[in-house]
């Protein structure tokens, strides 16, 4: 993972509530370990039109909206199972954050584990997002701000630890390797206290 510290884009929403894994990311397609190549299928049985063709009115079919990396989704994002592809299919179509009123525990957990920043605010800020589609954010990571054009600043939950992972860009293994020399050092110093 590369380090996460600030995100500028415009919004790309989905105004549904309760959109759960199996929505994001169809069980057909979890045949794989791979992050990569998963985007495509992300919203699958939206996106297309009953003949199979890609329906021109879904947002992540719109060009308008290419380049956007701010899901805005209704409240209760991610419920369902526990699948990790959920955010690897969101992150492999260039989302880097999902906002929501309320996002399901273990999607938010996966999302962080893996560089996809979950930001939940109060029902009626999300709103007003979910009722201006492509407006322009700034996220800050460091502050856990959101910025919105008019200036208004708006605080979001992120625990120091996921906080410290996305600043520094790792995951959690990668967070103790990072500190290797620390734990081998208090290590030797338990030892040498122990055998005194």
């Amino acid at each position: 993972m590369e380090p996460f510290r600030h995100l500028q884009s415009r919004t790309l929403v989905l105004r549904e509530r309760n959109i759960d894994t199996d929505q994001i990311i169809p069980a057909r397609f979890l045949t794989t370990t791979r992050r990569e190549g998963l985007g495509a299928h992300a919203f699958h049985d939206w996106r297309q039109l009953p003949d199979g063709s890609p329906d021109p009115g879904f947002p992540f079919n719109r060009a308008d909206n290419d380049g956007a990396q701010v899901l805005v989704a209704g409240r209760n994002f991610g419920c369902g199972s526990s699948r990790e592809h959920a955010p690897w299919a969101l992150l492999d179509l260039g989302l880097r954050a999902v906002i929501s009123s309320q996002i399901a525990d273990i999607f938010r957990s996966n999302a962080l584990k893996n560089g996809l920043l979950p930001v939940v605010l109060d029902e009626a800020i999300v709103e007003e997002l979910l009722a201006q589609p492509g407006i322009e954010l700034a996220i800050d990571i460091a502050t856990r701000t959101l910025a919105l054009p008019d200036g208004r600043r708006f605080g979001f939950p992120l625990d120091a630890f996921a906080q410290a992972c996305l600043l520094e860009g790792v995951d959690q293994l990668g967070y103790l390797l990072a500190r290797h020399p620390a734990i081998q050092r208090f290590e030797a110093a338990r030892d040498a206290a122990g055998a005194a």
